[in-house]
């Protein structure tokens, strides 16, 4: 009896051509996209694109008709909302950075996802993800690993997967280049081979997470102060939620020289500025910790970390925290460590684990 497996088509190429690829090794293949965030009008919804948009829906189910699986779109709006909206609109009010999509995959698409898999008697669910899970019988583990293609590898925003799920997880991409996927796509038909991928986050239109934030909350955004590193009051800020570490246009204050965030205080409704010196740092805590190729660690461990998606690993050292958190200290400074970001942990190809910064120190 064939496997079963409910895969998340958002329209464009990734996904389409990973539900082709699963229906061709055998898969009993449905495919699925979730609505998460809409409930605007039809030409809003156009406009703002991103990966549920009226054409986007269409999109996939013209995909699914072209490769022979049936195609359902599910409502997932609530969960979205609770999970991911609120979370991001929440993390820029305390003055942090939020990454919206790791909390996406974390609750929605690892887990509201995965349990409607489950009452569809899914034995996996399947994303368009570059990245790889394989077994390791050493350890008798779920490894996530990097893609092959390392300018498209998506694992940082994979880290929270437990080892139930990596076991019930499919990503066909893993072992392909993106140019290989449009390849495919076009030799098979499908009209998303050409199809531009998607940029920012889904459900901010223009890129103006602020403007988002002061529409989505009933919190008043008071203007502040900028202080320089002893407290000395700078001038006048609009609002900590248009600032973030490392930030050095769009402050709108001039001071003769370079100047960069450094800090955020939401306690004070204060945004420290300081050199570029300033915004560099040798270490971080981070909570709400989760290993992959074991529990938990005892011992100090070596491991390559990255503190941002775009970022570059670098070699650290990883030592246990109280309460799930972590320290890590980095062999060299890192730039604009941000609280509300995610640090990830490699072993080269191999992802050891993640969790979210709460300071730099």
């Amino acid at each position: 009896m064939k496997k079963r497996v409910m895969i998340g088509m958002s329209g464009g190429v990734d996904s389409s051509v990973a539900a082709y690829l699963l229906k061709e090794q055998g898969y009993d293949v449905i495919g699925v996209t979730m609505k998460l965030w809409q409930d605007e009008d039809e030409e809003v919804m156009e406009r703002e694109g991103g990966c549920c948009s009226l054409s986007a829906v269409e999109d996939a189910r013209r995909v699914a008709n072209k490769i022979g699986i049936p195609f359902y779109v599910m409502n997932f709006k609530q969960a979205f909302k609770d999970k991911v909206i609120d979370y991001f609109v929440d993390e820029y009010i305390k003055g942090r950075t939020p990454n919206p999509c790791i909390a996406c995959n974390k609750h929605i698409k690892s887990g509201e996802f995965f349990e409607k898999a489950k009452q569809l008697d899914c034995d996996y669910i399947a994303t368009g993800h570059y990245a790889k899970i394989e077994y390791d019988e050493s350890s008798d583990r779920y490894l996530l690993k990097k893609s092959i293609t390392e300018a498209k590898d998506q694992t940082y925003a994979l880290y929270n997967m437990s080892q139930h799920e990596l076991e019930h997880t499919l990503f066909p991409l893993g072992y392909y280049t993106k140019d290989k996927i449009r390849e495919i796509a076009a030799e098979v038909g499908l009209i998303v081979a050409n199809k531009p991928d998607s940029q920012e986050i889904c459900f901010v239109e223009d890129n103006d997470y602020a403007g988002y934030v002061k529409s989505h909350t009933n919190k008043k955004i008071k203007e502040g102060y900028f202080i320089d590193k002893e407290g000395n009051i700078l001038g006048k800020h609009k609002g900590i939620i248009h600032y973030t570490i490392g930030q050095r246009k769009g402050l709108g204050i001039a001071l003769g020289k370079p100047m960069f965030v450094v800090d955020i205080l939401p306690k004070k409704n204060a945004v420290v500025l300081g050199d570029p010196e300033d915004v560099f740092s040798q270490g971080l805590i981070a909570s709400d910790v989760n290993f992959i190729p074991f529990d938990e660690i005892d011992e100090p461990i070596r491991v390559q970390a990255k503190v941002r998606y775009s970022g570059k690993v670098a070699p650290a050292t990883v030592y246990k925290e109280e309460k799930n958190k972590i320290r890590i200290v980095f062999d060299e400074k890192q730039r604009a460590i941000t609280p509300g970001q995610s640090v990830v942990m490699y072993d080269g190809d191999i992802v050891i684990g993640g969790a979210i910064i709460e300071k730099r120190i």
